[in-house]
């Protein structure tokens, strides 16, 4: 699509390679003579081959059949009231190796909604959001993460402000316990209308997935909005999602309704105390959406589908009175500390990311070792403003480098993890501030914006090794 230099015709003829630009390919096809049949795909058919993230080893090739799609897909049938016309209009800027974001792409395709990719740059986004006035928005945890702590530095510069931006929230929420979903009350318009047109003004169905969303967060978000706005679970073994909550339902801190294309099962987890009869346990699917298997990849195909057709997805979920799941800790990437305690990183760094100053972390420990330590990155727009107004002053990088500010933020994240129910062990003991973000460029992120536990590491191992000499 790109112009074709002088330069990269000689390059690529003395390679006996013929380039064309994709308008002159178009005009190729249109003046063919001999065009072969159309053939439909039948539904066990090969749709895609989608890499997993990675984030313990080699990405694993999924493959996704058109039935395995489609029955994903038709999901978004049943939201009778906010489902995808050919009227809407979606923004695309999660990363197409995310089967979420494909997912809802092809249903929009299949109505004739229209699709809007920005333009690569994730600083200016929000330009391209307020350019397109989406209608559909599929967003990750991360985002909207980031949105809540910017609001949130605004509203606690004044008391009055975070008086009003409360009972705000409050009111909303009685609205929408009573299933009354709208943008044009009296708080709406007076305090959360610049966050609407923050996103085009039109938004009418927000979908997020890929990772838990705290309860404060998802609340504000639906409340700000005003909009429907669900939160789903899944793998990109599965598809996207196997569960989504119900359009409307206010209560946030579970992951919804199993979709009618899966069966879910929970298997006992003796290791960390989930059994099946207690409502917990391990999360199997099963169903039409199950994946193929992976690309050249037999044995992890065995060790990740039973014999009986159940996904094993390595997270653990349990059961709500109302028969909603709640993903509340993870099989994978456990380890047991030298007391004999095991212990699920990633549940801890959910719960992290709930402080006002952290942005990203990676919690780590070892099976020599009685404690846990941790690589935290603060957000910048949090931690400087706040900073200043303790008096403490300094560029970024120099705060991260403030053993006064490490500790601020090391006492909010035990506070945040305390509230959370963390057990002691579970507690980090020491941190150290990363002015680095976890990126996909410095390869610690994947293209799913998950950690590469093993890069991070890699990366930080003289901290990591430096922070467990200091400690007892």
């Amino acid at each position: 699509m790109e112009p074709i230099t002088d330069e990269l015709k000689a390059s690529s003829s003395s390679l006996g390679v013929n380039v064309i630009t994709f308008e002159e390919l178009e005009k190729l096809g249109k003046a063919a003579a001999n065009r072969p049949e159309h053939i439909p795909p039948k539904p066990e058919d090969l749709a895609t081959i989608c890499y997993t993230s990675g984030t313990t080893g080699t990405p694993k090739g999924v493959m996704l059949t058109h039935a395995n799609v489609i029955a994903d897909g038709v999901c978004m049938d049943f939201f009778k009231h906010s489902g995808i016309a050919a009227t809407d209009s979606m923004i695309s800027f999660l990363p197409l190796a995310h089967m979420l974001e494909r997912i809802i792409e092809s249903v929009c395709f299949c109505v004739g909604a229209k699709v809007g990719f920005y333009r690569g740059d994730i600083r200016v986004l929000a330009e391209d959001i307020k350019e397109l006035r989406p209608t559909v928005v599929p967003v990750v945890p991360r985002v909207l993460n980031r949105l809540y702590d910017k609001v949130m530095s605004e509203v606690n510069k004044s008391t009055f402000k975070k008086m009003l931006f409360d009972f705000a929230i409050s009111y909303k929420a009685r609205e929408m316990a009573n299933f009354n979903i709208r943008n044009d009350g009296f708080f709406d318009n007076l305090v959360f209308k610049k966050i609407r047109e923050g996103f085009g003004g039109r938004v009418r169905l927000m979908i997020t997935g890929s990772a838990p969303l705290s309860t404060n967060v998802l609340t504000f978000v639906r409340a700000a909005m005003g909009c429907v706005v669900v939160e789903g679970y899944g793998q990109t073994e599965c598809v996207a999602a196997c569960t989504v909550s119900m359009e409307g339902d206010s209560l946030a801190g579970h992951v919804g309704m199993i979709i009618p294309s899966a069966r879910i099962k929970l298997v006992d987890v003796p290791e960390l105390n989930y059994y099946a009869k207690d409502n917990a346990g391990e999360v199997c699917v099963k169903g039409h959406i199950i994946f193929k298997g992976y690309y050249k990849n037999e044995q992890q195909t065995k060790e990740t589908m039973d014999n009986d057709g159940w996904l094993h997805t390595g997270d653990i979920g349990r059961w709500t009175p109302e028969g909603t799941l709640k993903i509340v800790d993870r099989k994978k990437h456990i380890f047991k500390l030298a007391q004999g305690e095991y212990v699920a990183p990633e549940k801890i760094e959910n719960i992290y990311v709930r402080s006002k100053y952290v942005a990203q972390s990676f919690v780590h420990g070892e099976s020599l070792k009685t404690c846990l330590i941790a690589v935290v990155v603060p957000d910048p727009e949090v931690l400087v403003p706040a900073m200043a107004d303790q008096g403490i002053k300094g560029s970024y990088e120099e705060l991260c480098r403030n053993e006064s500010v490490k500790k601020i933020v090391l006492d909010d994240m035990l506070a945040i993890g305390k509230k959370a129910g963390l057990f002691s062990f579970e507690q980090v003991r020491d941190i150290y501030l990363s002015s680095d973000m976890f990126s996909v460029e410095n390869d610690l992120l994947t293209p799913t914006l998950k950690s590469k536990r093993a890069n991070l590491k890699s990366h930080y191992l003289a901290q990591l090794n430096e922070m467990y000499v200091k400690l007892p």
